[in-house]
């Protein structure tokens, strides 16, 4: 059991503040790697919540391989983000105010392979040319993102 479940066992759906850590993979053509959610049918990249004592780099890593069956071989930090553009409520009415510390993968190995249940299809995408419907909390970080590689 996970720790926001056995928080929210206890404060229902109000709002809570919840750490995530995120990893943006990005290929050798320089695209990034998004994930259409199984909850909200959403695009957005790999990231979850920290649990108790665990290393936010830990939790990148771990997210990055349960969500997209990739192995992180080495991140690098693109920034931590947080405020009213992460808050959300999730389709089961679960509300969060978000602070998500979001990492770059360059270095990674393994085979694609989506989380059932959480995840319907992996896709690496050109920053010029991404989805209409991504997932509003990811957006400052994906933008973050494509201001500092667009001069690259």
């Amino acid at each position: 059991m996970s720790y926001i479940m056995d928080l929210r066992k206890v404060v229902g759906h109000r709002p809570i503040l919840q750490v995530g850590a995120s990893v943006i993979v990005v290929d050798d053509c320089g695209r990034i790697l998004l994930q259409l959610r199984s909850d909200n049918n959403t695009w957005g990249y790999a990231g979850g919540s920290v649990e108790i004592d665990e290393k936010v780099e830990d939790t990148a890593k771990r997210e990055m391989y349960e969500e997209t069956g990739l192995i992180a071989k080495q991140l690098s930090l693109l920034g931590v983000f947080s405020g009213k553009d992460l808050h959300n409520i999730y389709p089961n009415g679960d509300e969060v105010s978000n602070i998500d510390i979001v990492f770059i993968c360059k270095n990674y190995e393994g085979n694609l392979k989506c989380q059932a249940g959480e995840v319907e299809s992996l896709k690496f995408f050109d920053i010029s040319n991404l989805p209409n419907n991504i997932f509003k909390p990811n957006i400052p970080a994906i933008e973050e993102y494509i201001t500092k590689h667009k001069t690259r």
